[in-house]
């Protein structure tokens, strides 16, 4: 058989895929475990959400084609929020509905030619990586770690860009460390971008999952709309992660070229999954509400936990639901991972799996119940404790 492409034979899969569905066999199989490791909110999805989804099934009911753009009035409440809280100057025809995943690979698909650089924090999300290689641009790591506390300083990218920079990749609140970038961060990135006529995009997923700081949309920065593309979604806002919904807010004339891509993929996402969106953008907040502050209560008690351990440098995180903890044990994350996974009970992400500069990390997830949180650290502790 002839070979497959190389552009997907040098891809490797997921790790945080390939340990979740480890955890889940081991339980499968009445081991217990004590799961760290996943990137999702353990709430569900709200009621009056999921209720919108099945009034659009049972009343219309909405299983034929849509536009590609997404329905009207979920690119009308899109484009309002956008407006209101993030000072984007976006309206409806700015907005392309899709998984938010999607979003991310749509926007490096339109943007990005056959060797074009795309910067991108090291660490950062694992899809970053792969994602760029796919559509034949070149992954640039740009430091992001303890030093800065993780986040990825104009200093840090101005050293990265050459005349084959096209994209820069900001992400903040951050996975896998939590990191919020301040404003002056993000303006002296624009400033690059304005000087050197690069793009960006954007990924704030996170947005509301916030506990200090302030939330800064670059698109909101003087000229900067027209050359960056915000990526969002419903994920981990409104705990939607299995109902894939997103979208990407973009100049016009860039809107039209990103269409493109997804009129040739996946056409469009459902009309009644969209309706669910509607629901939560123009819905109560109070579960929203409720979800953050009972991270911010997951934060303390797994940085309590972990001070219990030694030989751990913990960063506070101000964003999101992760710790990013570096540890002085002698051995690869990777490794140090399964071990934690066989010995310990407990399933985390190896740091190595976000970038050359994870390595020597743990990635925790406190998407998890409280007892969860402190067994699954008692855990680590117990295994670095043999092995240091």
């Amino acid at each position: 058989m002839r070979p497959v492409a190389s552009r997907v034979k040098g891809i490797q899969p997921s790790p945080t895929v390939r340990l979740g569905t480890l955890t889940k066999d081991l339980q499968a199989k009445g081991e217990r475990v004590e799961n760290l490791s996943i990137g999702e909110p353990d709430f569900p999805t709200p009621a009056h959400i999921v209720e919108a989804a099945k009034r659009a099934l049972d009343d219309v009911p909405m299983t034929k084609y849509v536009s590609s753009m997404g329905l009207r009035d979920l690119r009308e409440a899109i484009a309002a929020k956008s407006r209101q809280e993030n000072g984007i100057p976006a309206d409806p025809d700015h907005v392309i509905v899709a998984p938010t995943k999607h979003c991310l690979f749509l926007a490096l698909t339109a943007l990005v030619e056959a060797g074009d650089e795309v910067l991108m924090p090291d660490p950062g999300w694992v899809s970053y990586e792969p994602m760029t290689r796919l559509v034949g641009g070149r992954p640039v790591p740009v430091p992001a770690a303890d030093e800065t506390g993780f986040v990825m300083t104009p200093e840090a990218v101005a050293e990265a860009i050459t005349p084959r920079t096209k994209v820069v990749l900001l992400n903040s609140p951050s996975n896998p460390a939590g990191a919020v970038f301040p404003e002056a961060t993000f303006r002296g990135i624009a400033d690059l971008c304005r000087d050197h006529d690069l793009y960006a995009i954007s990924d704030e997923i996170y947005e509301k999952i916030l506990y200090e700081g302030r939330h800064v949309s670059p698109a909101s920065l003087d000229g900067m709309f027209e050359r960056t593309v915000t990526v969002h979604g419903f994920s981990k806002t409104y705990a939607m992660t299995g109902w894939r919904l997103g979208w990407l807010v973009a100049d016009k004339p860039l809107v039209r070229e990103i269409v493109k891509v997804e009129e040739q993929t996946i056409t469009c996402v459902p009309g009644f999954i969209q309706k669910a969106g509607v629901a939560a953008l123009t819905g109560p907040t109070a579960p929203v509400e409720a979800m953050v502050a009972e991270f911010r209560a997951r934060r303390e008690v797994a940085m309590k936990e972990l001070s219990n351990v030694p030989g751990l440098e913990i960063h506070r995180p101000s964003g999101a639901f992760y710790l990013f903890p570096r540890y002085d044990a002698r051995i690869p994350s990777l490794d140090l991972s399964e071990r934690l996974l066989k010995e310990g009970h407990v399933a985390v992400t190896a740091g190595s799996a976000f970038g050359p500069a994870g390595e020597g990390h743990l990635r925790i997830s406190y998407a998890a119940s409280r007892d969860s949180i402190r067994n699954g650290i008692r855990g680590i502790g117990e295994v670095l404790g043999k092995i240091r």
